[in-house]
């Protein structure tokens, strides 16, 4: 089996694409990197492809024919990435908001500590956001607490969306029965791994607003995240 692989989804984010994935290669650990690129008008699929030539078997895309959305764009990824046998996958956004240093954090929650998810985690100690309003700081710590509140997950950051996943935890989830492709969908995948009873850390890491490129956050993905959590928590009530 391969280790490790990185998913980046991207939606025009040709400003950060060359650097994130330089940043990721210049890890002492060795991280293959998957770009899942949403049809960016921006064509950052095509620099993607440019980069591939230097990072030949290190460096792979998957490109769609429309904007799909988050959640989506992730399931491709780790449908291919079980079927090329990585042992570790890792969600990441490709605006530096994630720092590629702290991979090896969540990789070792994993691979020494026995972890099956390891959580990027903004609120795990106090908050460690860096240039965010105070009112989007209020708006995602409140958030993560209304989540907690209503799902019964002992988890401080549950819309996190930097995570180390061990192959066996999206094995065992039913990934075509994965409903919310915004905001939610770090909520649903985190609550899916929760009720299987896999082992679930958080691990602190700093997280930093985006300096280049456009906010993707809509009142859409929002409203989603807000009722889909009841959702979410109604259907695991039932099913029991």
């Amino acid at each position: 089996m391969k280790e490790g692989i990185v998913i980046i989804p991207t939606y025009n984010e040709i400003e950060n694409i060359e650097a994130i994935i330089r940043a990721v290669f210049a890890q002492p650990k060795v991280f293959d990197i998957l770009i899942v690129d949403d049809n960016s008008p921006d064509l950052t699929s095509l620099k993607v492809k440019e980069l591939q030539k230097e990072f030949a078997n290190q460096l792979f895309l998957i490109t769609g024919d429309e904007k799909s959305g988050l959640g989506t764009a992730y399931i491709k990824g780790f449908k291919w990435s079980l079927e090329k046998e990585y042992q570790y996958v890792f969600e990441m956004d490709a605006d530096f908001s994630h720092n590629p240093n702290d991979l090896i954090l969540l990789y070792n929650a994993c691979y020494i500590e026995g972890a099956d998810m390891a959580i990027g985690s903004r609120y795990i100690k106090g908050v460690n956001v860096v240039n965010w309003p105070l009112s989007r700081v209020i708006l995602s710590y409140l958030a993560s607490i209304y989540v907690r509140v209503i799902t019964g997950m002992n988890i401080h950051d549950t819309t996190a969306g930097f995570v180390c996943y061990r192959c066996q935890v999206l094995e065992t989830l039913d990934l075509d029965s994965v409903k919310f492709i915004g905001y939610a969908f770090q909520i649903e995948m985190k609550f899916k791994t929760y009720i299987k009873k896999f082992k679930i850390v958080e691990i602190p890491v700093i997280f930093t607003d985006r300096a280049k490129g456009e906010y993707k956050l809509s009142s859409g993905i929002i409203s989603e995240a807000i009722f889909g959590v009841i959702s979410l928590k109604l259907k695991s009530i039932f099913k029991k």
